[in-house]
């Protein structure tokens, strides 16, 4: 009989910390009403700015330990905005982005390093056009609150990463080669509700 207790209280134990451990994930929808994807490139003396108005996806979070979390995302790159129609236009177009056959740029992550109290090295795999290529983004994890609907928790977070638009396909025409950097500095502000 004691052999059974016991066998009853180490299995409801058991039960009870697996319990503990699935309430801790969390899987966080991005906003795109309050999320972006900014970028800044050098243009001969200076800097031009632009974003990505519709950024997608999901963060799946465990708040106990974020170096567990994954995040899926992805930018649909006819929401390119530069405050130049003409430009916005020649940045969806074969020479670059290609919007009509790559319509979305997506990251997912493989893992998490923690390099600070609310900061981390997230690794993954970033798409854009038909490439793909691995990249760190520098991830700060801005907080957690209630939401505005009973019952939900808004996230906010931010990374900042640099690429090359050489190693994507997107340096453009030759004339373009030299008044273009090619380093391109992003910045994703993003918010998600769970």
């Amino acid at each position: 009989m004691k052999n059974i207790t016991r066998l009853v209280l180490a299995s409801a134990l058991v039960l009870g910390l697996f319990a503990s451990a699935q309430a801790a994930v969390e899987t966080y929808t991005i906003d795109p009403v309050h999320s972006s994807a900014n970028f800044t490139v050098r243009h001969m003396v200076s800097r031009f700015s632009g974003s990505f108005t519709k950024v997608t996806g999901t963060i799946v979070v465990d708040r106990d330990n974020l170096e567990k979390s994954t995040v899926h995302a992805a930018v649909d790159v006819g929401s390119v905005n530069t405050a130049n129609e003409k430009r916005n236009d020649h940045l969806k177009s074969p020479d670059f982005f290609d919007f009509a056959k790559f319509g979305t740029m997506t990251f997912t992550s493989k893992s998490w390093k923690k390099t600070g109290p609310d900061t981390y090295d997230v690794t993954g795999d970033l798409t854009i056009k038909d490439v793909t290529k691995e990249v760190v983004l520098k991830v700060t994890a801005l907080g957690f609150s209630p939401g505005m609907k009973p019952g939900t928790t808004l996230s906010g977070w931010e990374a900042t990463t640099t690429i090359k638009k050489s190693d994507f396909g997107l340096s453009g025409p030759a004339m373009l080669g030299k008044v273009l950097g090619d380093d391109v500095a992003v910045t994703l502000s993003v918010e998600a509700g769970a």
